[in-house]
């Protein structure tokens, strides 16, 4: 195939679903600073966020393409051709039940998902329902003092907490992909919780509604006060087909002294997205940031949630699992930065190969040599399902001084053809042994995930397996 047959072009890659919508707000293919002008104008947003935004399009225009990622695969991502910002102003959506691709509604079917929670995933019909629900946790944290709400509202409404942190922990030039988000970001969450407050909901992007765009280029910041702690969910183990075939996303999370932030997202792209998020957490004196990630679809996914362990006895973790089916790479994994005595971080890290699918893990730990008291554990373990499944592990783990500790495993195996064939004799078929030796192999980690998500997680497994077997 041509190199110019796979290129990115958005409004005609197969399996890129498109709808006859009526925006009111459309800032055209490209991003210059025309556009930036008009989202600005658009979102009425003060001049310190314009200004935010030009300096991040230099940025994003003088860096390469990362070249020690998984970077072949991103020339085919033609900028020029991407619509950065579509809304719809104050209308609904104009989708239909009846226009989502039949592939997509029988997979929700088969998660089991309730009627109305499908047409909401598939950006139709629920609107008023998710609203709603959304509405009764901003009210119930409300109480607590707690505030959440979408971060342009937060630029708007609460600039005197959002600005003293916002950029502060992912710099806009931290790489090509957080420039971009920083020229371009629309949509996402803002939560501050007060000192003292341990939030009793947790808090869900999953009825967050975003009329404003297809949530390309969210920017999403969590600050948990001293004291505080708070677990913020995103995203849902359905398809995401939407327009949206560049994801680039920004999340940055400050635990300040002894606060506790646990950030979980599970995600399911449909196999055309680009999925490039940035994510770090920045943790303080006695306070602690786990990351639990699940990463499923997409073309190519290239996330390394990360933590910054600034003050004395902060702790950092990051538990992963990432499925690579046929024809998608998942290149995840984790940094660990210490940056104080006594500091602890724990990275785990699953993955699975199917088909032709690839798994990478890219890890980075770093112990500076005057710290002392510091300790890292890393694991990795990676199941190949096919022969023609692949796996790279590349640690990057940099320990100086004397008197830190760090250890690193790592396993790659293949399911035992024995272990299926005695699964077989006891009456399972052929794809069902393969669904139950890779729900054992990541059964502890989905044990840390919330109920609903871990058992939409095993049916979502039983799926691709059956696809995988033959």
């Amino acid at each position: 195939m041509s190199n110019t047959q796979t290129q990115l072009d958005i409004d005609r890659e197969k399996g890129n679903f498109r709808y006859d919508v009526d925006y009111e707000f459309d800032a055209g293919t490209g991003l210059n600073e025309k556009t930036i002008d008009y989202i600005c104008d658009v979102k009425g947003e003060p001049d310190w966020i314009r200004q935010f935004r030009k300096d991040a399009l230099k940025k994003f225009l003088e860096k390469p393409m990362p070249t020690h990622w998984a970077s072949h695969d991103l020339e085919n991502i033609i900028f020029d051709k991407i619509r950065y910002y579509l809304s719809q102003g104050g209308q609904k959506p104009k989708k239909t039940w009846d226009e989502v691709p039949e592939d997509v509604k029988r997979t929700f079917e088969r998660l089991g998902i309730p009627e109305q929670e499908r047409k909401f995933l598939a950006g139709v019909e629920a609107q008023f329902d998710s609203e709603a629900a959304y509405s009764n946790i901003k009210e119930a944290v409300g109480k607590q003092g707690v505030i959440f709400m979408g971060s342009t509202d937060a630029l708007k409404e609460r600039p005197e907490i959002f600005r003293k942190w916002f950029g502060k922990v992912i710099p806009t030039g931290d790489n090509k992909f957080s420039a971009l988000n920083s020229a371009a970001f629309s949509g996402g969450s803002f939560i501050y919780v007060p000192p003292g407050v341990k939030v009793s909901h947790p808090l869900q992007a999953y009825f967050r509604i975003n009329a404003e765009n297809f949530g390309q280029f969210e920017r999403t910041l969590i600050i948990a006060d001293e004291g505080a702690e708070v677990t913020y969910m995103e995203g849902c183990t359905a398809p995401k087909f939407d327009t949206a075939t560049l994801h680039s996303a920004v999340v940055e999370l400050v635990a300040l002294k002894g606060a506790k932030i646990q950030y979980i997202t599970v995600q399911n792209w449909s196999n055309n997205v680009f999925n490039l998020v940035t994510k770090r957490g920045l943790a303080m004196e006695d306070a602690e940031v786990k990351w639990i990630d699940c990463n499923i679809g997409s073309r190519l996914t290239m996330k390394y949630p990360g933590v910054v362990m600034k003050g004395r006895r902060a702790r950092g973790e990051v538990i992963s699992i990432a499925l690579a089916g046929d024809g998608q790479h998942q290149d995840t994994g984790a940094k660990m930065v210490h940056a104080a005595d006594e500091t602890t971080s724990n990275i785990v890290s699953k993955s699975i190969s199917v088909g032709t699918g690839r798994a990478t893990y890219r890890g980075l730990v770093n112990i500076p040599r005057h710290l002392k008291g510091c300790k890292n554990n890393t694991e990795c373990d990676a199941l190949l399902i096919n022969t023609s499944s692949r796996t790279d592990t590349y640690p990057a783990i940099t320990v100086r001084g004397t008197g830190n500790a760090c250890q690193h495993e790592a396993s790659v195996s293949q399911v035992s053809s024995e272990q299926i064939f005695y699964m077989q004799q006891r009456g399972l078929t052929e794809a069902q042994a393969m669904s139950l030796s890779v729900n054992g192999f990541v059964n502890d980690l989905v044990r840390q995930f919330p109920m609903e998500y871990s058992v939409e997680l095993k049916r979502l497994i039983d799926l691709e397996m059956e696809g995988s077997v033959g």
